[in-house]
């Protein structure tokens, strides 16, 4: 590891919903989660820049068709995948992000090249102009099971509000983000996905907005659950808002989730902030959360108290 103040601290997210069916997913669910924290932890400690961790975790997030991300997103009401992704680095609290992008692998990719751009939010035609003059390969990112959910779906007229979190032991769905510090103190978000799967044409999602993927210097947060929930409360600015305020980051997830709870949203969210104290917080039942502090592992996923809204460590 680099010389450095700073400890390096990880959160990463698969998701947030109502269910996850049987112990089996769990498990896959919890290694899934802990393969890729410690891979993109191993580049924190050799000192790798905060942003490019984060573009790595959310690239092997998309990458496993268990999360509602690149491959494995969930299909809207026509029967297209439509994806979204954002970045922000926290120390020049530069956001970009591209809003429903279709036959591209990984949509964090696309966010990162607008980092550097003049215009850094662009949605389905802009970005698809961007794959091809970045001459991305293009790619499907449907899988058997979301076309098998969207079939049986369009028997029952679309009733379900959202995609579950796991639609079986195995495969399942959920919104995915990362947050990170470095070992030079900065912070960096990121977040993608599929959407809320079986929604009107061309609907947007939290994941290219500020009030789902936000950072500063000061706190990073990355938000998932119901998309509309999320924008209502601004969850995610919301919270960096309060850090920079004043609040410890575990006091504004409390504050935040316990105000969200009131207002009958359905979602969480992860954060990191500056002091390295780690967060999340949900309304959700539940929330596929995983950490690394750089002494140990941990995560949310047999958290499913309804009680409490938040934890931090």
């Amino acid at each position: 590891m680099t010389n450095s103040t700073h400890q390096p601290k990880l959160i990463i997210h698969g998701g947030a919903g109502s269910s996850l069916q049987g112990k089996g997913g769990v498990e896959a669910v919890r290694q899934s989660l802990y393969e890729i924290l410690k891979q993109v932890y191993a580049t924190l400690e050799a000192g790798t820049p905060a942003l490019e961790a984060v573009i790595q975790g959310c690239r092997l997030l998309e990458d496993d068709p268990r999360y509602n991300a690149g491959t494995g997103s969930v299909l809207q009401s026509d029967g297209q995948i439509r994806m979204s992704a954002s970045l922000m680095e926290g120390e020049t609290q530069t956001f970009s992000g591209v809003i429903n992008v279709s036959r591209v692998k990984n949509p964090v990719d696309l966010a990162k090249v607008l980092q550097d751009k003049s215009d850094r939010i662009l949605s389905d035609v802009g970005a698809m102009e961007l794959v091809r003059e970045l001459q991305l390969p293009i790619h499907n990112p449907l899988t058997d099971l979301r076309l098998n959910e969207w079939l049986q779906d369009r028997k029952d007229n679309f009733s379900r509000s959202m995609a579950n979190v796991l639609a079986s032991p195995a495969p399942g769905t959920g919104t995915i983000g990362v947050v990170a510090l470095d070992n030079q103190g900065k912070i960096a978000a990121g977040t993608s996905t599929g959407g809320k799967g079986f929604e009107y044409i061309g609907r947007v999602s939290d994941s290219a907005m500020p009030a789902g993927n936000y950072a500063t210097s000061d706190a990073g947060i990355s938000c998932t659950g119901i998309g509309e929930d999320i924008i209502n409360e601004c969850i995610a600015a919301r919270i960096v808002v309060r850090v920079t305020d004043g609040l410890s980051l575990g006091a504004a997830f409390e504050k935040t989730m316990t105000e969200s709870k009131a207002n009958k949203r359905d979602l969480g969210a992860i954060g990191i902030d500056k002091t390295g104290q780690i967060a999340w917080g949900k309304t959700s039942e539940i929330l596929l959360a995983a950490y690394h502090t750089g002494e140990q592992l941990g995560d949310t996923l047999e958290w499913t108290s309804l009680d409490e809204v938040s934890g931090s460590i």
